[in-house]
């Protein structure tokens, strides 16, 4: 019986061609001319997009285990934010229940605030909840059944009573922000998807 043949593989570089000095600089020079032409130049700002340092027309309320224990959708489509750490930046003011209602394409509808006497011994401006448990109950049974989930929202500021609640837009440090209202507890910021936000 014939033994198989085994195949033997040899590698050999392929020559190398000789380069001269002065075609490798051209070489390169040319290299980097293709690839900067692969860096897209700065554009002027197209229509609908939007404008660094502006307030966006939009932004996203995630709830969660932190702050926004309560954003949504109610049983009537509004969406919705119920905060109970909203907080009046004067030493022995007061504390809020807000709820802040957006229709279904998110523009703004209302803002229904209830004052509720603020915890003692918390500093003037940490946030802190009211410990309005049956105030906050009343609330979401308004709502009907509701879904908590994201809504997307355009901000707002409204006064009652002399003080303002919803999201103020600001710049600190070069940074677009939107701050909740009263209380500056909460400060989205771009991209404005709610998923990461500054206390």
């Amino acid at each position: 019986m014939d033994q198989p043949t085994a195949l033997r593989r040899t590698y050999r570089p392929a020559a190398r061609p000789t380069v001269h000095p002065g075609r490798r600089v051209v070489t390169a020079l040319a290299l980097v001319a293709v690839l900067a032409g692969c860096v897209p130049s700065p554009t002027s700002p197209r229509e609908g997009d939007p404008v660094p340092g502006a307030a966006p027309e939009r932004f996203t309320i995630v709830p969660d285990d932190y702050h926004v224990p309560y954003a949504g959708t109610a049983e009537d489509g509004r969406r919705f934010f119920l905060s109970v750490e909203l907080f009046s930046p004067e030493p022995g003011g007061p504390s809020y229940v807000g709820l802040f209602l957006w229709h279904a394409d998110g523009t703004f509808d209302e803002v229904r605030v209830d004052a509720v006497t603020r915890p003692d011994g918390v500093p003037p401006s940490q946030a802190v909840p009211a410990g309005a448990d049956d105030l906050v109950q009343a609330r979401l049974a308004e709502l009907g059944d509701y879904v908590l989930e994201p809504v997307d929202v355009e901000p707002f500021l409204e006064e009652v009573d002399g003080i303002e609640f919803g999201w103020r837009f600001q710049e600190y440090d070069g940074t677009a922000m939107l701050n909740i209202e009263p209380g500056d507890f909460i400060a989205y910021y771009a991209p404005w998807d709610g998923l990461e936000y500054d206390t």
